[in-house]
């Protein structure tokens, strides 16, 4: 195949796709929109976690959106990976959620043929190795971008990690936020994040977070009080992974409330 040409008024510039669907190659998927579009498929929406004094907080939105539309209430995007570590998933609900599940397998293998635990650093890097094999179904819209978070034993204290599309791991020293309504939760929580915070104040913060993306982002789902839908908020520190209860979380969103009403 020779070199494409193309006029100043006709470049594709520095869009790979767009030079491919020029010169005839992109598959019908990619020309007539993305695979995930066309499918409407669930796709997660905002998740946080952060560092407190004993660990980290994780926490997830429960609505799942197809398009404009609602597909789940009740969806958990915020998983236990092991005794010490979870997940927190955005991005197309299917891939994430298999692949969270194979991740759970790993790790129980792992323990049951080394006779000991996966350090925090290699769980890590499994997860991004996952990540980097869902990137042919990324570029065809199916993204997933994970946190992974947990508390290392051997140094003592709680870790964060994100990731890009393509596998790339990076970790986080205070909070992180992924989703549609990360921008929002992302800064709510930068504002009020404290190196010294209790377990109580750093799950009231992840909870706000959630509550200014809610308000802001249409696929972040809310407090549902009606239905008892909480968000699902867990804390990881060394004595392992432990979900707060629905019955604390309906508190400290009464506590919000006030607060809004107030101002």
């Amino acid at each position: 195949m020779a070199m494409p040409f193309f006029t100043p008024g006709d470049d594709p510039g520095s869009s790979f796709p767009e030079l491919l669907r020029r010169v005839g190659l992109a598959p019908s998927s990619v020309m007539s929109g993305s695979i995930a579009a066309e499918l409407s498929v669930p796709h997660a929406t905002t998740c946080v976690a952060l560092r407190f004094a004993d660990g980290v907080v994780m926490a997830g939105d429960r609505r799942a959106t197809s398009g404009n539309l609602i597909s789940h209430r009740g969806m958990e995007k915020v998983v236990q990976a092991d005794d010490h570590s979870g997940v927190a998933i955005a991005g197309a609900a299917g891939p994430a959620m298999e692949m969270v599940k194979l991740f759970q397998l790993q790790l129980e293998h792992y323990e049951k043929v080394e006779g000991s635990h996966l350090s925090l650093e290699g769980k890590a890097n499994q997860l991004s190795m996952m990540v980097r094999g869902n990137l042919p179904a990324a570029m065809q819209g199916m993204v997933v971008v994970p946190i992974f978070a947990g508390y290392d034993l051997l140094r003592g204290l709680g870790r964060l990690f994100t990731y890009d599309v393509t596998g790339g791991r990076y970790e986080e020293h205070d909070y992180v936020a992924t989703g549609s309504g990360s921008l929002h939760a992302g800064t709510v929580i930068k504002i009020g994040w404290r190196d010294s915070l209790d377990r109580n104040a750093a799950v009231a913060l992840a909870c706000r977070g959630l509550w200014e993306a809610a308000d802001a982002d249409s696929a972040t789902g809310g407090v549902d009080a009606l239905r008892g839908i909480y968000p699902v908020v867990a804390t990881i520190t060394s004595n392992g992974w432990s979900r707060v209860d629905d019955g604390e979380l309906a508190g400290v969103y009464e506590s919000i409330v006030a607060e809004v009403r107030n101002r």
